[in-house]
C-alpha cells in the first residue's frame, strides 16, 4: 500500500500529514500509524494528522493517532501543522486566513500569520475535575495546588483541560527532572482514568516560564501546544504568571494568551514543512 504525505514540524513537535479529504475515515490503521511513526523503520513522527471533510459549518476535520497509536482529542502544535498542511494544498499564501477546524475537542480556529506562524484559538480551558476526567478532588471543584503522590514524593499539581488532560506542576528546575522515569507514572496515575499530559514549569518571570512535557501516548517531545496553554492557565490560577507569557520549550517558544475578556486560550507559534514523499506501508 502506497500512502502520499508530507511531514511538519512546530518547535520540533512533528507530525505526517495526510490529504484524507476525499473520506470521513481515516486512510490508515492505528498499526500503520505505529509503523509510519518509529524513527528507524518507518519515517519517524510524534503522531499522524489527517485533513478530513469538514463537518456542518467548519472547513475541514482533524484526527490524530499518537505514536502509539492511541488517539488525542486535540494537540496544538499539530493544529498548527495542519493548518500549514490545507494551506499548501489549496495553495494560499495570503496571511490572515483562517480556517474552522473540527477536531474531538470541539472547534478549532487557526489563522495564518506572517513569518510562517500560525495563531490558533484554543477556546476556553475546562478546568472542573469530572472535565478534565481526574479523581483527584470531588466531580464539581477545580483540582488547583492539590498534593499528588508520585514515586514516593508530593508534588503539588494543577489540572486543566484543553480538550484533553493536562496536570501541570511548578518546580524549581525543570532541567533536573528525569522525564523518562516519572513522565510515565503521572501519565498513568490512578487519579486520571484517561491518563493525562504532564508539564513541568519552572518560571523565569511573571511572563515567561520554561516548560518540559510527558505527553500522552507520545513521551518526551520537544514540544506541547496544548500543554502550553494549560500552562499558562495553571499559572495564572496559581498566581505565578501573567495571562500573556512566552513558553519556552525544548524546541522553542510559543505565545500564549488567556484573554480575560472571553476566557479563551491563544497560541501562537511557527510551524513548517520539511519532507513530502511516498511511504510503502506493510501493515
Amino acid at each position: 500500500m502506497e500512502i502520499e504525505f508530507s511531514k511538519y514540524q512546530g518547535l520540533g513537535n512533528d507530525f505526517i500529514l495526510i490529504d484524507n479529504r476525499h473520506s470521513e475515515k481515516p486512510l490508515i490503521t492505528p498499526e500503520q500509524a505505529i509503523e509510519m511513526c518509529d524513527r528507524h523503520f518507518g519515517i519517524g513522527a510524534d503522531g499522524i494528522i489527517f485533513a478530513l471533510p469538514g463537518q456542518k459549518d467548519t472547513d475541514y476535520s482533524m484526527r490524530i493517532f499518537n505514536s502509539d497509536g492511541s488517539e488525542p482529542e486535540m494537540c496544538g502544535n499539530g493544529i498548527r501543522c495542519l493548518a500549514k498542511f490545507i494551506a499548501d494544498l489549496e495553495g494560499i499564501e495570503e496571511v490572515n486566513k483562517t480556517y474552522r477546524i473540527d477536531t474531538l475537542a470541539g472547534l478549532i480556529s487557526p489563522t495564518l500569520q506572517t513569518n510562517g506562524e500560525v495563531k490558533v484559538d484554543m477556546g476556553t480551558p475546562s478546568l472542573l475535575a469530572q472535565e478534565i476526567p481526574t479523581t483527584l478532588v470531588d466531580p464539581s471543584e477545580k483540582a488547583i495546588n492539590q498534593s499528588l503522590n508520585v514515586e514516593d514524593q508530593t508534588w503539588l499539581v494543577t489540572c486543566v483541560s484543553m480538550g484533553n488532560p493536562h496536570c501541570i506542576t511548578f518546580v524549581e528546575d525543570s532541567d533536573q527532572i528525569d522525564l523518562e522515569k516519572i513522565g510515565p507514572k503521572f501519565e498513568c496515575h490512578e487519579v486520571f482514568p484517561q491518563k493525562t499530559n504532564t508539564e513541568f514549569i519552572q518560571m523565569v518571570k511573571s511572563d515567561y516560564m520554561k516548560m518540559r512535557v510527558w505527553e500522552r501516548g507520545a513521551g518526551i517531545t520537544l514540544a506541547c501546544g496544548t500543554g502550553a496553554c494549560a500552562s499558562v492557565v495553571a499559572g495564572v490560577l496559581n498566581e505565578k504568571c501573567d495571562r500573556l507569557c512566552t513558553v519556552e520549550l525544548p524546541g522553542g517558544c510559543l505565545k500564549i494568551e488567556w484573554r480575560e475578556s472571553d476566557n479563551r486560550v491563544l497560541m501562537t507559534g511557527p510551524a513548517k514543512r520539511v519532507i513530502r514523499g511516498t511511504y510503502f506501508t506493510s501493515v
